[in-house]
């Protein structure tokens, strides 16, 4: 049995659902498909649901900072009600620690070039606006099994932090995720789970459509790759992953959580933390907790995961005290719990930790892929872009890779070289190889 199509989505998590419901307000007829039984079951479900500005790029700064008004404004974005509830946007602000492996100067000036608001903080600033930190300089990160003089006392102090008063996070980005779904259905856009597919369809031309395990076939001249972690594995189908210069592969990641130090409210009064300097990140979490996760410092040893499907998603007792202690470091009134609490989820990391948001070199087969933990955020601005790109070269008979789509961000004016998402660029000098996720 075959249905035909405009447009197929493999993967339903929050981009690829951004990227249905942009493609259905054009007018495409899309169904989406996914292995799991939701919306947002995968990696979107473990993402810490960061909303930051803090890039080491121009192009990633201004990305991230055209998708704030639309977090802030999430019901106006979706257009409709989800009878499931609505995720909402939690502004506590982020606080950039000035640390040595990140040039924040840059960082400023890009700010200053979009638009950013921002506050330069000292040290003394620091401890006044959070007086839970700790405003000394731990450099390099380190592991509490590896480093005898860990809780050493220390004397230098950091320069101090960036503050962003307009980030924050989503309260639920699974619920968000079906959201956008429920978003697209009222469109018009169509929702396939707990399907497994096993082959993309190609002929002479390009792709034709894909495959199911239990035999049905879906035919459509436009397939789109977001298919998370698993996005190497359907990039193999379509024979396109060797051709790409960039490629992607999954990683496992943890994040742990701890009570609030005794006395202070974090979920109120706390911010998204970024600790380049101490290896970790932090974040609000309901129950006056604490969401932990590592910056991948160099000491912390990568995971990478063969399959997909098979990994441990408990936390191990080595890394839950590694992002654990480095956090007590950051904050000494922070109580060490008996008990482990935290959980790991997949990050789908490209070479240079940079998406990629492409075509590929089988027409019809797109690629928004490599997300590698921190495009949540961009996930409504990539569904405008990819839908854009899609209308670039399958309707205006444009060729991304010769001229490159030139995207305006409609909120900043700032106009976005999708070129740098490329599947065939260079790797990213400019990149920190590492992710907030």
């Amino acid at each position: 049995m075959t249905q035909k199509l405009d447009v197929i989505i493999i993967g339903c998590g929050i981009i690829g659902n951004c990227i249905a419901f942009e493609l259905t307000q054009k007018g495409y007829h899309t169904l989406s498909i996914d292995k799991m039984g939701d919306s947002g079951a995968g990696s979107t479900s473990g993402s810490c649901a960061i909303v930051r500005a803090h890039y080491s790029t121009l192009e990633g700064v201004a990305f991230a900072w055209e998708g704030f008004k639309i977090w802030q404004n999430w019901e106006e974005y979706c257009e409709v009600k989800d009878p499931w509830g609505m995720a909402r946007y939690n502004q506590c602000g982020s606080i950039m620690i000035k640390s040595r492996d990140r040039n924040w100067k840059k960082i400023a000036t890009h700010w200053d070039t979009v638009g950013v608001p921002y506050e330069n903080w000292d040290a003394k600033t620091l401890s006044e606006r959070m007086p839970v930190l700790s405003n000394r300089e731990f450099w390099p990160p380190t592991r509490p099994e590896a480093d005898t003089d860990f809780f050493s006392e220390r004397n230098t102090l950091l320069e101090g932090a960036l503050f962003c008063p307009e980030a924050g996070y989503m309260s639920d980005p699974k619920l968000s995720a079906h959201n956008v779904q429920v978003a697209a259905e009222s469109k018009g856009a169509r929702f396939l789970f707990n399907a497994h597919i096993v082959k993309i369809l190609t002929d002479q031309h390009g792709v034709t459509g894909v495959a199911l395990k239990d035999g049905r076939r879906f035919e459509a001249g436009i397939v789109i790759n977001v298919a998370g972690p698993h996005s190497s594995h359907i990039n193999q189908m379509a024979g396109v992953a060797e051709k790409n210069n960039i490629k992607t592969r999954p990683e496992r990641h943890e994040v742990s959580f701890v009570p609030a130090p005794a006395g202070f409210n974090f979920e109120s009064r706390g911010a998204q933390i970024s600790d380049g300097d101490n290896g970790i990140y932090l974040r609000p979490e309901v129950g006056n907790s604490i969401l932990v996760g590592s910056e991948d410092p160099r000491c912390d040893t990568h995971q990478w995961i063969e399959d997909p499907d098979d990994f441990n998603r408990n936390t191990t007792d080595v890394q839950w005290r590694a992002q654990v202690y480095r956090a007590a470091r950051r904050m000494p009134e922070l109580g060490i719990p008996n008990t482990r609490k935290g959980f790991a989820e997949l990050y789908d990391v490209s070479s240079d930790w940079l998406p990629i948001y492409d075509k590929s070199d089988l027409n019809g087969f797109y690629m928004a892929i490599g997300s590698s933990g921190n495009q949540y955020k961009n996930a409504p601005v990539a569904g405008m872009m990819m839908s854009e790109l899609i209308e670039y070269n399958e309707k205006k008979g444009q060729d991304h890779d010769l001229h490159p789509l030139q995207f305006l961000l409609p909120r900043t004016g700032v106009t976005f070289d999708m070129g740098a998402f490329s599947r065939n660029r260079e790797l990213n000098p400019d990149s920190t190889y590492s992710v907030i996720g």
